[in-house]
């Protein structure tokens, strides 16, 4: 058996030349894709660490079949995969020395590479999260709201957003970028909603990514933990939630780490929907 055809590229360009229809044909499913290679246009390679990104994609009989990409330090990210695609991918980029610190994408395919990896590497595998990807259908309102408004992030609340950003990636523990330039990003764009007090205290805030295929993302939210349990997140993603839709948004989505079962009922009762499960791998070279 002949391996499949992967291409790889650095160049963000000539991914989306030849990937760009087949990521906003299904773009729920490949909305992280699509939110990153956005990310990576506006801001340059450098816009997840140190590390330049790399591309992938999978061709057969002239159409796309298949995707992947990695931000380093963060885990590569597949589309879906059939196992014997997974297995070539795993081939593929073994091949080519490349170091992968986990998976992450729809579950079978994140669990199909998972298993190939391991097999081809020999590395340690483990189930980091398990998630499920949300769409909003009909806004429900959080009734009773909690005091005080909604506000758009500007540039005088730079330190509070890196601040809470920063607080956020500790508490999933997750790899972060520089907290002040996802301020500057999200600030730039609109990108970050604060639900506040009358007073005028930011007590929670809600983040979305740009709309590209129609779909946006809401990521992060956050409230700081002595806070949590009054309204305020339910309150600041139903905002963000309308305000995405009402600027055109086809599609409004969200994932959920389906550990916390407050945020999945939370989100269900503002009027997300499930659309698919989703894992994230990790992999560890032994000694």
């Amino acid at each position: 058996m002949h391996p499949e055809p992967w291409y790889r590229t650095a160049d963000l360009d000539r991914f989306l030349d030849r990937a760009g229809d087949f990521l906003r044909s299904r773009p729920a499913a490949h909305t992280v894709m699509l939110s990153v290679t956005e990310a990576v246009r506006r801001r340059g390679a450098g816009a997840y660490g140190d590390e330049p990104p790399v591309y992938g994609v999978l061709e057969r009989d002239g159409a796309v079949r298949a995707a992947y990409l990695q931000t380093p330090p963060y885990p590569l990210q597949v589309t879906a995969l059939a196992a014997e695609e997974a297995d070539s991918l795993a081939a593929h980029l073994a091949g080519l020395g490349h170091r992968a610190p986990g998976v992450g994408g729809e579950r079978e395919a994140a669990a199909a590479f998972a298993t190939a990896w391991q097999s081809r590497t020999g590395a340690t595998v483990s189930l980091r999260e398990r998630q499920r990807l949300y769409r909003l259908d009909t806004l429900t309102v959080p009734e009773p709201a909690p005091a005080g408004r909604a506000r758009i992030a500007t540039a005088s609340d730079r330190p509070q957003l890196a601040k809470w950003y920063d607080e956020f990636t500790e508490a999933v523990g997750e790899p972060g970028i520089d907290a002040g330039s996802w301020a500057d990003a999200r600030i730039a764009y609109g990108g970050a909603t604060f639900w506040e007090t009358p007073d005028g205290t930011p007590v929670a805030m809600a983040g979305v990514t740009p709309q590209i295929a129609g779909q946006v993302r809401v990521a992060p939210v956050y409230t700081p933990a002595e806070l949590r349990g009054r309204g305020y997140a339910g309150a600041v993603t139903a905002e963000v939630s309308r305000a995405a839709r009402d600027a055109g948004a086809d599609e409004v989505l969200l994932f959920t780490d389906l550990a916390n079962p407050t945020s999945n009922a939370l989100y269900q009762r503002i009027g997300y929907r499930p659309v698919s499960d989703f894992a994230v791998y990790d992999f560890a070279v032994g000694d």
